[in-house]
């Protein structure tokens, strides 16, 4: 069976995406390099390694929901699953490129748009985990079907600028918030009573409000 080699060599936002969609961009190698592969089914895992790199004041008061206050971050931060995507390649030897898609979201009740949401600049250290099926040539050209071995594997940083203006090209200076049904018909009942036009407008109503209360609370 071919030894496959994966590396991740860049990342963008996809260039018509119509919801926000990044390309991972994705090399193979195979050795022995002669070796025929017929087709690739892939399939990949990708973990945020949130404990590969360093944080500053601001994010560490943004990501206190996912982890805690920082004196718990040594029992807590750990990595995070972000989602599985996958490619299909055709006949190829010694070496092919393909991309990953990868579907994102503005949802803050996702995770992982959480955790980027909390990040100000610098990196995300991502772990890409490889599974699927290759099939290949054997010695006299038979074809053949093995599994990919489940250590392989690679990692990859991608630029934090790449998600932000990715989400700024398709949400110019919004932010998603997602609320259960209930308060969403309270808020909506309030905005009509006021005669809102905006749901903007209902909101900083409602914030300063909301200031006051913890004022008092010592909030």
């Amino acid at each position: 069976m071919p030894d496959l080699g994966f590396r991740i060599t860049g990342a963008e936002p996809a260039a018509r995406g119509l919801t926000p969609l990044l390309h991972f961009k994705l090399e193979i190698t195979s050795t022995p390099s002669t070796e025929r592969i017929y087709a690739l089914i892939l399939q990949a895992q990708l973990q945020i390694q949130c404990p590969q790199r360093r944080y500053n004041d601001q994010e560490k008061e943004k990501l206190l929901e996912l982890f805690g206050t920082p004196d718990r971050w040594g029992q807590t931060l750990r990595n995070k699953l972000w989602t599985h995507t996958g490619a299909s390649l055709g006949q190829f030897s010694g070496r092919a490129e393909t991309v990953l898609p990868v579907q994102c979201t503005y949802d803050l009740n996702v995770i992982a748009t959480k955790y980027f949401q909390g990040l100000e600049t610098g990196e995300v250290p991502l772990l890409f985990l490889f599974s699927g099926t290759v099939f290949y040539a054997g010695p006299e050209g038979q074809l053949q079907v093995q599994p990919i071995p489940w250590d392989k594997e690679c990692t990859f940083r991608l630029p934090l600028e790449v998600w932000q203006l990715m989400m700024e090209r398709h949400y110019p200076n919004s932010a998603w918030i997602a609320l259960h049904r209930d308060v969403f018909e309270r808020l909506c009942a309030y905005r009509r009573r006021h005669g809102f036009a905006t749901w903007e407008q209902a909101i900083e109503q409602l914030l300063p409000a909301e200031r006051e209360t913890n004022a008092h609370t010592g909030a």
